[in-house]
């Protein structure tokens, strides 16, 4: 299975710590083993599965899609306003 990283999700994990990394990290390689782990998301973000976890005490929600033999990761970031930059994103 391929991974594929967006401009956008690649600057916000730029923006992380090591130790933030790490738990990422950890995050991904759940997704890779579970690609349906996420909620599928409906209307507009069809398509789209947005996987929810906790980085010390703030929620993260990470954005991807999957294709058939690819994952690309869009999106990562807080919940406020979100789906919105995701939907201006896409």
């Amino acid at each position: 299975m391929k991974i594929l990283q967006s401009r956008l999700f690649a600057k916000k994990v730029k923006k992380l710590s090591k130790s933030e990394k790490a738990i990422l990290d950890s995050e991904i390689r759940k997704i890779i083993d579970h690609p349906e782990i996420g909620q599928e998301k409906k209307g507009d973000l069809k398509g789209i599965f947005v996987y929810k976890f906790k980085i010390k005490t703030n929620q993260f929600l990470l954005a991807y899609r999957l294709n058939h033999e690819n994952i690309e990761f869009i999106m990562l970031g807080f919940h406020e306003n979100y789906y919105r930059d995701l939907k201006n994103y896409l």
